[in-house]
């Protein structure tokens, strides 16, 4: 019998998860993102970003992490972090739409995510 589970405190930061579909209907994305981006003075701190629906299995993107850290929270900042996070991407003919889609989802998400309010 489970009686509690103890999870590590959430890392800092907000964080975001979007998921496009071709209908509203569908439950599975097109691509999905999962943001944890935590900024300071409109610079990024630190980041955190895994994609889903891009490849057979949800994966973390280490690359675009490293990439946005120390940066300022600008679309250009946002935008080149997307091209390293698929840079290794290869489209098979009726996906190849989804590189693009990957790098707009990414970037809007990152950017609500970096948001101050």
């Amino acid at each position: 019998m489970i009686t509690a589970v103890l999870l590590p405190p959430p890392p800092p930061g907000r964080q975001l998860y979007r998921k496009v579909r071709d209908r509203a209907s569908y439950e599975f994305a097109l691509v999905s993102v999962a943001a944890i981006v935590e900024t300071r003075h409109r610079k990024i701190t630190t980041a955190r970003i895994a994609l889903g629906g891009v490849a057979p299995k949800p994966w973390r993107s280490v690359e675009a992490e490293a990439a946005l850290e120390g940066q300022s929270a600008t679309m250009p900042t946002f935008r080149a972090a997307a091209e390293v996070a698929m840079a290794d991407a290869v489209g098979r003919g009726h996906n190849d739409f989804k590189i693009e889609l990957a790098k707009r989802t990414l970037c809007r998400t990152l950017a609500d995510a970096a948001r101050t309010d």
